[in-house]
């Protein structure tokens, strides 16, 4: 069991803490063995701020990206069914086990993921989905650095509050708690996940709340506890228990969170939003308001397939009559991120990422044959790249003990979960990764800045 960690000694308002002695304390509070396995990063004496509006508009986010995947769930069943063409559902289930597949249709078309996490990069034109995440981490650091942060200055306004992580979290199942499932393959998540269920377990009210417990995916037997999923859906075939947990939460038996569903997985989505055949289809699903909306946030999207096009008509928006042609791409033409779309080991981390404008002409011709040859087993995505906009924030510098001022670009990732209760959408935190401006891919590295949100004043 994780021990829970004391609060910091209470610190006299007419004698605040200076950045540097902000950042010390932050450092000295890390759990032992830290949050991510052989993990670092840079820490900032201040919470990231965002203004206003842009808090207001991450906190209307939430529901319309749940619309969004009821909306998608449909579309899906409808392919499968024949009401909408069978493309789509051939596309989704590319590479898939037929058994998982059919593992997940048994469930109820109303249980879809219930922890929502996009990606948002920070852009001068607003904030850019590059994909949508509903079994991620970072939840424990998250709510670890709103903790933190918190303690030091009760007064600083955290987007989502100091415990809204946490609750958030409880929200997604009964008063009865749950079994945190964790892989091997997630298992430098574990740390975050063993410290979370340890302030679970400490904020029961009662002597009969929720149990909460880390364990195991590749020994988990269930006994009748709902589960957090914190594994991959391809890393099935190694975990014994999976067909009876399957089988458990078809049955309404246990509560699951994500279910297995893998098309909800898949980055796909923002391709099949932007098809042009189902233009209407999404207009209808999601209502003309939030469909406009939607067009702001996910990037202009296309599943790479080999299949080539009519001679009289080309790709839309990138004007060219097969996909083959993106080899010969200028630089200046490569404003374009090629991606797997999931079920892969390599689709997740940025493993599988290759963007235009940062690769030589030779790396690029490779990355579209590569992305061209695993069409129908894991199929790749073609996104339109949008460059995140300059920002300045501050880091403690451990080998010089000085506060210097980083130039970067921002990721944030904000938390959405939905109550099992009453299926309310809450906005838990949100966690920025500022990255060194030279850097293109953005994601939590050694010399990132992560920082919890708060509100700027």
């Amino acid at each position: 069991m994780t021990p829970l960690l004391a609060p910091f000694p209470a610190v006299s308002p007419m004698a605040p803490l200076s950045p540097v002695a902000r950042s010390e304390r932050i450092t000295s509070a890390l759990p032992e063995g830290g949050l991510f396995s052989e993990k670092t990063w840079r820490v900032s004496p201040e919470a990231f701020p965002l203004d206003r509006s842009t808090v207001r508009y991450l906190e209307q986010l939430g529901p319309l990206l749940a619309r969004f995947q009821q909306a998608g769930e449909t579309i899906y069943r409808r392919s499968r069914k024949g009401s909408l063409p069978g493309w789509i559902a051939e596309s989704l289930d590319a590479g898939k086990p037929p058994a998982l597949l059919e593992q997940g249709l048994a469930a109820s078309p109303n249980d879809l993921p219930r922890v929502i996490r996009p990606d948002l990069i920070l852009t001068e034109q607003g904030l850019i989905a590059t994909e949508l995440d509903s079994v991620p981490g970072g939840i424990g650091l998250t709510a670890w650095l709103g903790e933190k942060y918190h303690q030091l200055d009760p007064s600083t306004p955290l987007v989502g509050g100091p415990q809204g992580m946490i609750d958030g979290f409880r929200s997604l199942f009964s008063e009865k708690g749950a079994d945190i499932v964790i892989s091997a393959e997630s298992g430098d998540y574990r740390p975050e996940m063993d410290w979370l269920a340890a302030q679970l377990r400490a904020g029961r009210q009662l002597a009969g709340d929720g149990d909460w417990q880390v364990k195991s995916a590749e020994t988990y037997q269930p006994d009748g506890r709902d589960l957090y999923r914190f594994f991959e859906l391809f890393d099935l075939p190694a975990l014994p228990a999976a067909a009876k947990i399957a089988e458990l939460a078809a049955a309404g038996t246990i509560s699951l969170s994500s279910p297995f569903k893998p098309w909800h997985e898949e980055k796909q989505w923002s391709a099949l939003f932007w098809s042009h055949p189902l233009r209407e289809t999404w207009r209808r699903e999601l209502r003309d308001a939030n469909f406009q909306r939607l067009r702001q946030v996910f990037p202009m999207s296309w599943i790479i397939d080999p299949a080539p096009v009519p001679p009289h008509a080309v790709l839309p928006g990138l004007d060219i009559q097969h996909f083959s042609e993106l080899r010969n791409f200028s630089q200046s033409e490569r404003e374009l991120v090629l991606k797997l779309s999931g079920f892969n080991e390599k689709a997740w981390g940025s493993r599988s990422v290759t963007i235009g404008q940062d690769s030589s002409q030779t790396e690029w011709a490779a990355a579209v044959d590569e992305a061209l040859a695993a069409h129908g087993t894991s199929p790749y995505v073609l996104q339109r790249f949008h460059g995140g906009k300059l920002v300045r924030h501050p880091w403690w510098n451990p080998t010089t003990g000085e506060i210097e001022i980083m130039e970067g670009r921002v990721r944030l990732c904000p938390y959405y979960f939905i109550g099992a209760a009453d299926q309310k959408i809450t906005l838990g935190g949100v966690l920025a990764t500022i990255c060194p401006a030279d850097k293109k891919i953005l994601h939590g590295m050694s010399d990132a800045i992560l920082a919890p949100c708060r509100i700027e004043e």
